[in-house]
């Protein structure tokens, strides 16, 4: 009969133990509920809780882009931050089992030297469109890697359209056969906007008073979504601005915009989004 040795005895035990002690994290891990999902925007989450998410079938994202730029004189530069921070959570609230990337601030804002566009006013903080498709594509190989299966781009900044389309049509295409689809989810922006005024014209508004860029649909929207974000208030831009001789950033006329108008615009924008959104997914289960 061998004679164990104390080194082979104390080996064998702590072997029986891990063993023991493994069995019974494995038997608690499936006997244990599953701890509810409290939180679904990424940033406020640990890694624990992203990985529980996910195991509880969270496995689409919502990856928002926003945008830093001159608003006029009256809202912040953080406007598309904001709007987007809004109706992100609104759609991952309706989608169910969905988890919110950060938002990405940084989008292609127009040419640096010389300046164009916003990129005229002080304080519009832009990046090439290679680096905002850059930035999308890691985001969304990250997501992939941590076993999200729905990745979808959502840009409240008409700059980012294309090169978001760009790398989510490649994407989607690459990952499709790995059962991965990615969405530039473009009716937000360009079918949300379009029914946006038409239902500022229902309420009896004028392409003039509904202008575009930081016209009335973003400062009602604002005052809904972020109110200390606008204030009537603020300096007055320079006296040519003041004289119509050159622009101050702004449109149409804002000072018709309210809070309650500025909550069913952002109900229809929202509602645009998760069109599209469903279609994709209709399909994607269809396939």
């Amino acid at each position: 009969m061998p004679i164990l040795t104390p080194f082979r005895c104390s080996r064998r035990a702590v072997l029986t133990a891990g063993t023991l002690l493994g069995f019974g994290i494995l038997t608690l891990q499936h006997s244990w509920p599953a701890p509810l999902v409290r939180r679904i925007a990424m940033a406020d989450m640990t890694w624990v809780e992203v990985r529980q998410a996910l195991d509880q079938g969270y496995t689409t994202a919502l990856v928002p882009s926003g945008g830093l730029e001159q608003n006029g004189p009256y809202l912040a530069i953080g406007k598309h931050d904001s709007l987007v921070a809004w109706t992100a959570q609104r759609i991952a609230e309706a989608l169910g089992h969905t988890l919110i990337a950060p938002v990405v601030s940084y989008v292609p804002q127009g040419n640096f030297d010389p300046p164009t566009g916003n990129l005229v006013f002080p304080g519009t903080l832009g990046v090439s469109e290679e680096a905002y498709a850059g930035t999308l594509e890691g985001i969304a190989r990250s997501l992939k890697a941590h076993g999200f299966r729905t990745i979808l781009f959502i840009a409240d900044h008409g700059g980012a359209l294309a090169p978001q389309q760009q790398v989510a049509a490649r994407l989607d295409r690459d990952w499709a056969a790995q059962g991965v689809r990615v969405l530039s989810v473009d009716d937000y922006y360009v079918a949300g906007n379009r029914a946006q005024a038409l239902w500022l014209e229902a309420q009896g508004e004028t392409p003039a008073t509904i202008g575009g860029h930081a016209g009335l649909a973003d400062h009602a929207s604002l005052m809904a979504a972020a109110p200390e974000r606008v204030d009537f208030a603020r300096p007055t831009p320079p006296l040519l601005a003041r004289l119509g001789l050159t622009s101050d950033g702004s449109s149409g006329d804002p000072r018709r915009a309210t809070a309650e108008r500025g909550r069913a615009l952002l109900d229809i924008q929202v509602e645009a989004g998760l069109a599209q959104i469903r279609r994709f997914t209709a399909t994607k289960q269809g396939s």
